[in-house]
């Protein structure tokens, strides 16, 4: 329901002649109506909820094509709309739990990689940071590779001691924007 803009004016057509010749939008191979035309007013309207991801995945620009097409005389318009990106998706991680085996002799300083959530939103809407429970032990750095990819590693700030503390959890949180 929402409104994209006013097909009418843009393309100055009259309204009142939209109904006679059965003005729609149709996107080409796609059975799906994301797009309607009020025809009383001439607005272009979201017909049906349009999922970024679904149609452009991870690409920055998100692009989709219509045809506006109009009978008597027969006419063609292709519209183009730009779907921006909302922040609908949470990072999740690879796995649930991550378990480390580190000897007490571990040196401080030692690293210890852990896979990056992953989010698919893009941009400021995907994964912006990381908290790490707070914890006597370890930090949490970003990493990222020579090709851009990122991920973590947790730091060891403390030497660990087996007889004081056998086991620890510890919660990693990813932030998105």
């Amino acid at each position: 329901g929402s409104v994209i803009g006013n097909i009418a004016k843009d393309l100055g057509l009259e309204v009142g002649r939209l109904s006679a010749r059965k003005a729609r939008v149709e996107i080409e191979g796609n059975d799906r109506q994301y797009c309607g035309i009020n025809l009383r007013s001439g607005d272009l309207i979201v017909a049906e909820r349009i999922d970024r991801e679904e149609h452009c995945g991870e690409k920055l620009s998100c692009v989709l094509k219509f045809d506006l097409l109009l009978e008597n005389p027969l006419e063609l318009h292709r519209l183009s709309l730009q779907v921006q990106d909302i922040n609908d998706n949470a990072p999740i991680f690879q796995k649930d739990t991550v378990k480390l085996e580190i000897t007490e002799s571990a040196a401080k300083g030692a690293r210890y990689r852990i896979n990056a959530a992953h989010d698919a939103d893009i941009g400021k809407n995907s994964v912006e940071s990381y908290t790490l429970q707070e914890n006597p032990h370890f930090v949490f750095s970003i990493q990222t590779t020579s090709a851009g990819r990122k991920y973590g590693e947790l730091v060891l700030e403390k030497e660990l001691d087996r007889e004081e503390q056998q086991e620890m959890k510890l919660s990693l949180t990813a932030v998105d924007g």
